[in-house]
């Protein structure tokens, strides 16, 4: 194991060992134990009561956080040459079709989210393994497929503005940023509480027991601060 260093130990010190915070508290106390030198993503990893090997169970969704999350997402639209002007207008960094396919399958990934028309979607599909591993996959449910009737321009503007896809993990957790730590403490907070409310209408009538079983909060590089589960 490592060793701790001063500045880590010193932000350790400042986290009551077996308390969980209130939401309000914990966004405060976040920003306070946060050792990084630069503006750091502020997180939420919250483990739901679900099995994720059910298909009812493995939660996925997108969230439009009030504050957005403080990244400029590098969005790729997908598209046929006549929505090339829409999706350019929403601000989308790069536009095209054939010439990005060919440029992925040579290792080009310098983007965060890829958005899609749904008649390109065909043309996807050899690149399944690299782009699903990666998160980059467009699919239905986390809106980065636009479909006829869908406006292309809404939703690279909405991802562009903050909106965030989240999908639970192989162990029932998901992970979610929330902000930077130069947001204020009521920022996160608005943020953090879209996020769970988001989760707990979602939750799947077959989950049974508690649903949400621990949530904790953390930068990039600071120790986690656990959050009372029975929010107010």
């Amino acid at each position: 194991m490592g060793k701790i260093t001063k500045k880590r130990a010193e932000a350790e010190k400042k986290i009551e060992a077996g308390k969980l915070y209130s939401l309000e508290e914990a966004m405060a106390l976040v920003k306070e134990v946060n050792i990084a030198k630069y503006d750091a993503s502020v997180d939420l990893h919250i483990r739901l009561g679900v099995d994720p090997r059910k298909a009812d169970q493995n939660l996925r969704g997108t969230i439009t956080l009030p504050h957005g999350t403080g990244k400029d997402k590098k969005v790729l639209a997908l598209c046929t040459p006549d929505k090339e002007e829409e999706a350019k207008a929403a601000g989308a960094d790069y536009v095209g079709l054939d010439e990005y396919l060919t440029k992925m399958q040579g290792g080009w990934l310098d983007i965060d989210v890829i958005v899609a028309m749904a008649n390109v979607m065909p043309k996807l599909g050899r690149l399944g393994r690299v782009l699903g591993p990666r998160g980059l996959m467009p699919n239905p449910k986390s809106g980065t497929v636009v479909t006829a009737g869908q406006s292309l321009g809404d939703a690279i503007s909405s991802i562009k503005k903050g909106k965030t896809s989240f999908r639970v993990d192989k162990y029932g957790i998901v992970h979610t940023p929330i902000g930077r730590v130069s947001f204020t403490a009521d920022k996160l907070y608005d943020n953090a509480k879209e996020v769970l409310n988001t989760l707990t209408k979602i939750k799947p009538s077959s989950a049974k027991g508690t649903y949400m079983k621990s949530i904790t909060t953390a930068t990039t590089c600071s120790p986690g601060v656990a959050i009372n589960t029975k929010l107010k």
